[in-house]
């Protein structure tokens, strides 16, 4: 018999009666039942219990057993009565009468319980994440992780891609967020960088001749957490094509993201649905318009509509004024609110106030007549006008959004969501993927008072080179391109600028030089001198990919060894101080840290 195993505490069935068996595992729970014993022991794949006579011959060990002492356990299973039968547990249907009980490993006192799913203050699940991962929810959710991922890297083979790893020590780039650099102790005063994403190399690959690549990338970017960002490091599905159009790389993508949210979308019994293929495809600026944002959430049914020229001359003053000035107005319906007491639209108000909004303003309607201080003013007529331009029914409210065209279509964006979230309009149960497109290769920095690029420098302007010599920069898109689902961004991509000449130009109407191109730049726009093919491609996020399947709000749910907000790591201790030591190998002297409120 193995010295710790014959079985995991996931395998024994009815079928294994009478057989002695040998299984190792962590207390998951003990309770005492006066003459018997029960333990339920935990490992990786399963529980099973185990229970043992106050006069058995392992009593004496499992009685003093801590929750999450590590023991091996050796017994005969029996057949659990049948009114005693668990269900909901594989192995419920048996147990181990225990004949020895050998003690690996005592567990202290617990900082954190592992039995049960209650809530506990962040700052104690990192810094004792090794008993945070031991909790059922978040050991499958890194045990989908690693599934995921596999199935990711499996279809993206049968695609034909084949995978490259790229450098992790690399150089600054000037664009994009801000880098993590890591001193060179053999070129003092120098430094690399890691990489925010593998862009320079993946195209450098395909102007070495590799047709399609991919790798499951870190990446690393020194910016702040979000629910949906992890500060530091994250990983994405990067990859990169040979020879194609936007039309080809949507048509080897979809497909990988399609069968893997599908392969997954029953994930603990949700049984979910995903948008069929093709994906949706949505330009730019008509999500900006009907969904107040370039990443829309296409599970919620609310359509944003322009209602400006509909104000201009009314009688409710302020819009009438605000058109005049040219100002925009936008409207979202709130379905089926006859029944609502005012307190659910002046609630939508402060919040909106409460967003940093002037406000949000609204109509109520019962039985077709509208009622409020935009309706009073604005008059029957009117609204019933509105109603018709947003195809409201009789019991339908509105709230709208008003101001300069960017605030109102933010606002309006919000107030979509949040009218969707209130009403219940949302089904859980979806997958909706869209493509966001023909985003505006460039845009007017006010700022600056300058034209600049309004998304990814790099990305092929449609009309190329005409399109550049011709046409107003702000009129001009680019071959970028976003997927989106359930209104989350899980990448950008592009089809590549890989002619220099075109390059140069995109760059002299942003205010740089070449020789800014060739001094920033110099690695890809040299390489692209000496034959660089047509390539395009994106990179989902592995992390977003996985919080959409496990249906968790927040992305350190599902990553095995997160920071937190702060970039910082409780259970290693980092970041920390150099040493004396390290510093002077790397020709570095340490900066005096102002203290707080010296």
């Amino acid at each position: 018999m193995h010295i710790y195993r014959t079985h995991t505490c996931a395998e024994l069935r009815a079928d294994n009666v009478g057989q002695e068996v040998r299984v190792s595992g962590w207390v998951h729970k003990k309770r005492d039942h006066g003459d018997l014993v029960f333990v339920d022991l935990r490992d990786h794949y399963g529980i099973t219990q185990i229970v043992t006579e106050v006069d058995g011959p392992a009593f004496a060990v499992i009685e003093k057993l801590r929750p999450e002492s590590v023991v091996t356990v050796t017994g005969k299973v029996t057949a659990r009565a049948p009114e005693v039968v668990n269900p909901n547990l594989p192995t419920g249907a048996i147990e181990i009468r225990a004949v020895e009980a050998v003690v690996q490993s005592a567990a202290q006192e617990l900082p954190m319980p592992v039995a049960g799913e209650a809530d506990y203050p962040e700052d104690i699940r990192l810094r004792y994440r090794f008993l945070d991962l031991r909790r059922e929810r978040l050991h499958a959710n890194i045990m989908l992780r690693s599934h995921v991922i596999a199935s990711l890297r499996q279809r993206m083979i049968g695609q034909g891609f084949t995978e490259f790893q790229t450098p992790i020590l690399t150089a600054s780039s000037p664009e994009g967020a801000r880098d993590y650099l890591v001193p060179s102790r053999v070129h003092p005063g120098k430094f690399y960088a890691l990489p925010q994403a593998p862009q320079m190399f993946k195209q450098l690959l395909m102007v070495a001749g590799f047709d399609r690549y991919f790798q499951i990338a870190p990446c690393f970017r020194d910016e702040d957490a979000r629910a949906d960002r992890s500060p530091g490091e994250f990983y994405q599905l990067d990859f990169e094509m040979s020879f194609v159009t936007q039309d080809d790389v949507f048509a080897a993508i979809e497909p990988v993201l399609h069968g893997v949210f599908e392969e997954f979308a029953d994930w603990q019994g949700k049984g979910r649905t995903v948008s069929a293929l093709p994906f949706k495809r949505i330009p730019y600026r008509e999500s900006m318009l009907k969904y107040g944002n370039d990443k829309p959430d296409l599970r919620n049914p609310l359509i944003i509509t322009d209602v400006t020229e509909l104000f201009r001359g009314s009688g409710f003053g302020r819009f009438a004024s605000m058109v005049e000035g040219g100002n925009v107005v936008r409207a979202i319906a709130a379905p089926n609110t006859a029944e609502k007491s005012r307190k659910f639209f002046d609630d939508m108000n402060a919040w909106a106030q409460g967003e940093g909004f002037p406000g949000l303003g609204y109509a109520t309607q019962k039985d077709g007549v509208f009622g409020g201080p935009i309706a009073n003013n604005h008059g029957q007529d009117g609204m019933k006008a509105i109603a018709e331009a947003l195809g409201l029914g009789p019991n339908d409210g509105i709230f709208f959004a008003a101001g300069p065209a960017a605030q109102a279509a933010k606002l309006a964006g919000l107030a979509r969501t949040r009218v969707g979230e209130q009403l219940g309009l949302i089904d859980a149960n979806r997958f909706e993927f869209c493509w966001i497109v023909d985003f505006p290769m460039f845009e007017y920095d006010e700022d600056n008072k300058k034209i600049d690029f309004s998304h990814n420098p790099f990305s092929m302007p449609q009309g190329e080179m005409e399109a550049l010599e011709t046409k107003d920069p702000l009129d001009i898109l680019a071959y970028q391109y976003d997927i989106v689902c359930n209104g989350v961004e899980l990448s950008s991509g592009a089809i590549r600028n890989h002619r220099p000449d075109i390059m140069y130009k995109a760059f002299e109407i942003a205010g740089y030089s070449q020789a800014d191109v060739d001094r920033n730049f110099a690695g890809m726009i040299n390489a692209f001198k000496c034959g660089a093919p047509p390539h395009g491609g994106s990179a989902p996020g592995v992390d977003r990919i996985v919080m959409l399947i496990a249906g968790e709000p927040n992305i350190r749910e599902v990553v095995v060894f997160p920071m937190n907000q702060r970039a910082e790591d409780l259970m290693m201790g980092a970041p920390n101080f150099a040493t004396a030591k390290q510093l002077r190998e790397l020709n570095l002297r340490p900066l005096e840290v102002a203290k707080p409120g010296a």
